[in-house]
């Protein structure tokens, strides 16, 4: 049996419906020819340099990103821009790129609860659903089997996602029991009041900004008031369990067809991290 680009293309859109996409996204097949013959696909989280050397050096004919390279309006793709560079070197050394973004956030089972999965989560719905009773949407809602500490919790969460510089910051009180959970897989402050209305113990997700995240916890301050405890992971952690999600999806479609991998080169743009401990602790601030 020869698989082909489109074989690889409709199990993924069968698990990730494109219906499902932000009205914004640019998801689907960036090139490529559909009829081409596949025998490798590598699934990575960014369309990058990095990555389009890991496809072409393990002879991939198909690179699955979960980040679209085009999702903003081009009128060009020429070869000395960063990206238009990309798409010369994916052509030329036959690898098709297909993006799977907003639609593999929102499926069920998607990004988010590859998410909690990897933290020990068992998950019980979405965060945001797209209609009442629906079980896709942005976000998940998970608990745990028992009850911890937030501060084990974060550790929980360090130790589920692979390391990068910007490290698992957590915001709460760190012997507050948590058990249940919502997750969101990348950037996530948007849903800080959706979470705090579910009513869980913490929210676990990236990207968090100061402002938001500062008065998400000052609403904690007034009596009688609960909010969940905030984890802020890189994006890129954040989003890399997807990635064996999709690939054991294509791997069960296409059983025995086709070799699959999921890539381990570190696409998160931070590379170092200071906490400042070596400052003269004669300095202080006002």
């Amino acid at each position: 049996m020869t698989v082909r680009i489109r074989d690889v293309v409709a199990a993924l859109e069968a698990a990730y419906p494109p219906e499902l996409a932000e009205s914004w996204d640019a998801i689907g097949l960036v090139c490529g020819d559909p009829q081409a013959p596949v025998q490798r696909v590598l699934f990575c989280v960014d369309p990058v340099e990095s990555t389009v050397d890991e496809a072409a050096e393990w002879g991939a004919q198909l690179l699955v990103s979960h980040h679209p390279l085009l999702l903003r309006g081009v009128h060009g793709v020429p070869a000395d821009d960063p990206k238009g560079r990309l798409v010369h070197r994916l052509i030329r050394a036959g690898i098709g790129l297909y993006c799977a973004h907003t639609n593999a956030d929102s499926a069920r089972t998607g990004v988010s609860d590859a998410l909690a999965e990897a933290i020990g989560l068992t998950v019980t719905g979405p965060l945001n659903p797209h209609a009442a009773g629906a079980d896709t949407g942005l976000g998940r809602i998970g608990e745990l089997a028992e009850a911890e500490p937030f501060e084990r919790f974060v550790d929980r969460v360090a130790a589920g996602l692979p390391t990068t510089a910007w490290g698992v910051r957590g915001a709460g009180d760190p012997q507050r029991p948590i058990r249940r959970v919502a997750v969101c897989g990348g950037a996530g402050d948007s849903y800080l009041a959706v979470a705090a209305e579910a009513g869980v113990d913490a929210y676990v997700t990236a990207d968090l900004r100061h402002h938001p995240a500062g008065e998400h916890v000052a609403r904690g301050d007034v009596p009688g008031t609960e909010v969940p405890a905030l984890v802020d992971v890189a994006h890129w952690a954040s989003e890399w369990p997807w990635c064996q999600q999709a690939a054991d999806i294509v791997a069960a479609a296409l059983p025995d067809t086709v070799e699959v991998l999921v890539s381990t080169r570190r696409t998160d743009p931070w590379t170092t991290h200071a906490t400042g401990a070596n400052r003269d602790p004669g300095r202080t601030l006002a």
